[in-house]
């Protein structure tokens, strides 16, 4: 037996607990866990919100975390076999779902990092295809995975960075991050498709990382219409994250035909699991060349039930 944070049912928290050891199958590896991070993915799968939700119960929660090998070697892993995810001591784990750890990162920053890095990493190399040189704006900024988008779209070769957020209070730490422009989403419809408007046919956009879904994508898909001019309209890659703001829009036929827009999603299932762990392990080598940060507060993991449900604006990392 081994112990674990253990969900016992959708929508309650999990308890610290034990759970039966996992037992290895051929191609999969051990990994005994040193840190693993809660971000708002192993929020849904464990409430069972989220597509890629388990059904198995008692299940361990967890996508992802910072381990050690049997041979000793530090390293990050992610989608551990269930029902035994990666909040506990001990997990199985595909081999190829497996990067080593750069010694200069700690295992803390390591599992803080890797899910919001991750997630404007792979959409802008894996899905957008982006190029050094080209124009980011990012909606939903001041998050966690907003802000480290900043800093990733900076250092992948971003010409020029557009910042929203809801709070006009964070345009200057969004700023200090490397973004050149910022949004305040905190406005009418009209006014706010008039500045994504603005910001397209001025500096122009070439690929949106789009946090939040809902109202103000779809301000920013009808701010991309083009009618008139009699010019095909500038190419946007819309690279869709996450639903913060709303899971779904009224999505109109017209703005699809009447302007540049491509439209499409990054997530499980986009890209393969082996890929987004190759995705991450560039993003850990990228931490001190790029002095990428990320608020972390570790947590021992038996304090789970409590810290599930805390408010903060850091990053909690249960260490094991």
């Amino acid at each position: 037996m081994i112990k674990a944070a253990i969900v016992h049912a959708f929508g309650e928290p999990p308890i610290f607990g034990e759970i039966a050891t996992p037992i290895i199958q051929p191609g999969e590896v051990l990994v005994q866990v040193k840190a693993a991070a809660l971000s708002q993915l192993v929020r849904a799968q464990a409430s069972g919100k989220h597509y890629s939700s388990g059904k198995t119960m008692p299940m361990v929660p967890g996508a992802d975390g910072v381990g050690v090998l049997a041979d000793g070697s530090r390293v990050y892993f992610a989608f551990p076999r269930g029902p035994v995810g990666a909040m506990a001591q001990t997990v199985a784990v595909s081999a190829d779902q497996c990067v080593g750890l750069p010694d200069s990162v700690d295992d803390i920053t390591a599992a803080a990092i890797a899910n919001p890095g991750m997630s404007s990493w792979a959409a802008l190399q894996e899905r957008a295809h982006f190029k050094a040189g080209e124009s980011v704006l990012i909606n939903g900024a001041a998050g966690v995975s907003g802000r480290l988008a900043i800093q990733v779209a900076r250092y992948l070769g971003a010409s020029r960075i557009i910042a929203t957020a809801r709070n006009p209070l964070v345009e200057g730490d969004l700023r200090k991050l490397g973004a050149d422009h910022f949004i305040c989403l905190d406005q009418p419809v009209e006014q706010l498709t008039a500045a994504f408007r603005e910001e397209i046919q001025g500096g122009g956009i070439d690929v949106v990382l789009d946090y939040l879904w809902g109202a103000p994508a779809d301000c920013f898909i009808n701010a991309a219409v083009s009618y008139g001019s009699g010019k095909a309209a500038p190419r946007i890659r819309f690279v869709n994250i996450g639903g913060l703001a709303g899971p779904s829009l009224a999505l109109a036929a017209g703005p699809l035909r009447g302007s540049g827009l491509e439209i499409m999603g990054s997530g499980l299932g986009s890209i393969s699991n082996a890929d987004l762990v190759k995705v991450v392990g560039q993003l850990l080598n990228a931490i001190a060349p790029a002095g990428l940060k990320v608020e972390a507060q570790a947590v021992a993991l038996d304090q789970v039930e409590e810290a599930w449900s805390r408010t903060t604006d850091e990053r909690i990392v249960f260490t094991v």
